[in-house]
């Protein structure tokens, strides 16, 4: 009921309200969450018709797996034959109860080893037995297309301007692709651009040679060359002028994407424990998470809050978020504390709650009350959460 209503809710267009007798407007915001909503339950409609059954005297469990995101997937299956007569007809009759079809331009069968594409990515299984995903030339040339745009348009812009345009392109793009086979087609992107921006300068000075124009626009680095940078016109607090430099997709590290788990909710209190943990070692691979994590180290004086004991590399620790993220928590430092693993799982096991502790100087730190977990009492000439906390537990 809720998804008819909102497909008949109309759109808002410069204030002013167009009504809609069925659908929503393409390539809207809502779009790809109306399209969620309307495909839950097919990985369920699979699972409940390609179950282990008898075939000719033996016991057979067909293959079959389905990839999602949003509107576009892929199922898989272990012949042509199955995905042609039996997964097929599934799914465009489950697409029938609500009212919607296959596209024929982007539905095909193909082999794994011919490779697809999916996501802006190519997936293929190649002739020595490796599964590689990469950027799809398609993807790669719509984002060198546009990046080439965005440098023929800027042509009488100053070289600040430029960079500042095509900095965010290029990360967004980059950071999109870090989590695949990425590095080779990094370093080729890395050259198209490099040779977009010399003709860029060429031709702003055409009656300059090419040792003048290496000159004013690209600068030298720490083992690179042409590094295409220009001054702000600001200065760093040591005094030395600020520069803006191009950011280069080969500078973006490969990082491996850990697979969520299926069942996994974020709003579910259950999974809490779960996703924190995914949280913590995705602050360990960011720089700035990195940041906050030898923050919280020190702020705690490098010691566990619920049991005192040091935290070190061998006795590893989780995050916790103090106010739950079901709950309205946020991942800003103060809600965040670093405990050991152990001390985790007793948290959420028995319930415990975590106050955040006072920075060490000035305060005295009493040992935690037994029966209440790390509710630390504090006392010092600043100030005290004392009389909050009981000093005994009764």
């Amino acid at each position: 009921m809720i998804l008819q209503k909102w497909l008949k809710a109309g759109y808002i267009e410069d204030r002013q309200l167009f009504p809609t007798n069925a659908g929503t407007p393409q390539g809207g915001i809502i779009s790809p969450a109306i399209s969620n909503w309307a495909l839950d339950g097919l990985q369920h409609r699979l699972a409940e018709r390609f179950v282990r059954r008898r075939v000719d005297g033996s016991w057979i469990r067909p293959k079959v797996g389905l990839v999602r995101y949003a509107d576009d997937f892929v199922i898989t299956g272990y012949s042509r034959e199955l995905l042609e007569d039996e997964v097929k007809p599934l799914v465009e009759a489950f697409l029938m109860e609500r009212g919607l079809t296959l596209s024929p331009e982007k539905t095909r069968i193909t082999h794994i080893s011919q490779g697809f594409d999916f996501l802006g990515q190519n997936i293929r299984k190649y002739q020595n037995g490796k599964l590689l995903i990469k950027p799809s030339k398609k993807n790669v040339q719509a984002f060198l297309t546009k990046v080439r745009t965005v440098i023929k348009g800027n042509a009488s812009a100053n070289q600040v301007s430029l960079i500042g345009l095509l900095n965010p392109i290029i990360d967004g793009w980059a950071n999109y692709h870090r989590h695949v086979v990425s590095k080779k087609v990094y370093g080729a992107v890395d050259t198209a651009i490099w040779q977009a921006l010399w003709r860029w300068c060429c031709r702003r000075h055409p009656c300059k040679g090419a040792r003048w124009i290496r000159a004013r626009y690209f600068h030298h680095e720490v083992a690179r060359h042409w590094v295409f940078a220009a001054d702000t016109g600001e200065l760093t607090a040591e005094g030395k002028p600020r520069r803006l430099k191009l950011r280069k997709a080969s500078d973006v590290p490969i990082r491996r994407h850990t697979q969520v788990h299926g069942n996994a909710n974020p709003f579910d209190p259950a999974w809490e424990s779960y996703f924190e943990d995914r949280y913590g070692l995705k602050m360990a691979h960011a720089l700035s998470g990195r940041g906050k994590l030898i923050r919280l180290w020190l702020d705690q004086d490098r010691a566990c809050i619920v049991c005192q004991q040091r935290i070190t590399a061998a006795t590893g620790w989780h995050v916790h978020h103090i106010v739950r993220r079901v709950d309205g928590g946020s991942d800003a430092w103060s809600n965040l504390v670093m405990v050991h693993p152990d001390c985790h799982r007793q948290i959420h096991s028995r319930g415990l709650t975590v106050m955040k502790p006072a920075p060490k100087r000035g305060f005295e730190r009493l040992e935690p009350c037994a029966l209440k977990g790390a509710r630390t009492v504090l006392r010092g000439p600043l100030r005290s959460n004392a009389r909050r906390l009981p000093d005994t537990c009764t």
